[in-house]
């Protein structure tokens, strides 16, 4: 059986405290979803943005495909996130209110074969959050393996 790759956005915890996570559908070309099935995709500084209405993600990078021929896709085009109505309010609300942002966090491919991306209502840290955080996992490691002896 072969295994679904999963796409993930590793630096969003340390930079940013999650406040909740929603599952947006991507709109994506066919060479596109092929490509992410390869794992060739990369959420580095990328980002969502709301535009008239509607849910863009920003920034991601999906590699052309190696089979594609002159309809291959852009490698950094911006793609369209498919939400709820409601879900989509609720977050436009809070983007705009407060210093919120949106960020990808993951992609994965679902049971249905249907490219996914779970996105977060985030907050930014500051570099004190930072340092006590990296503090936490030292701490943590240390007890570790003062446990496993």
């Amino acid at each position: 059986m072969k295994t679904n790759p999963v796409i993930s956005n590793r630096r969003a915890s340390f930079d940013y405290i999650l406040l909740s996570r929603y599952t947006a559908g991507i709109v994506l070309y066919g060479t596109e979803i092929k490509s992410i099935r390869e794992g060739k995709a990369s959420l580095v500084d990328s980002f969502c943005h709301f535009e008239n209405g509607e849910l863009w993600v920003k920034q991601m990078r999906i590699s052309p495909y190696r089979f594609g021929s002159y309809s291959n896709h852009e490698e950094m085009r911006s793609r369209k996130l498919l939400l709820n109505r409601s879900e989509l309010r609720r977050l436009e609300r809070q983007v705009a209110d407060t210093g919120k942002t949106i960020i990808p966090l993951r992609i994965f491919i679902n049971e249905n074969g249907l490219a996914k991306m779970e996105i977060a209502l985030a907050q930014g840290k500051h570099n004190y959050d930072k340092r006590q955080a990296l503090r936490e996992k030292d701490l943590d490691r240390d007890t570790e393996r003062f446990i496993k002896r």
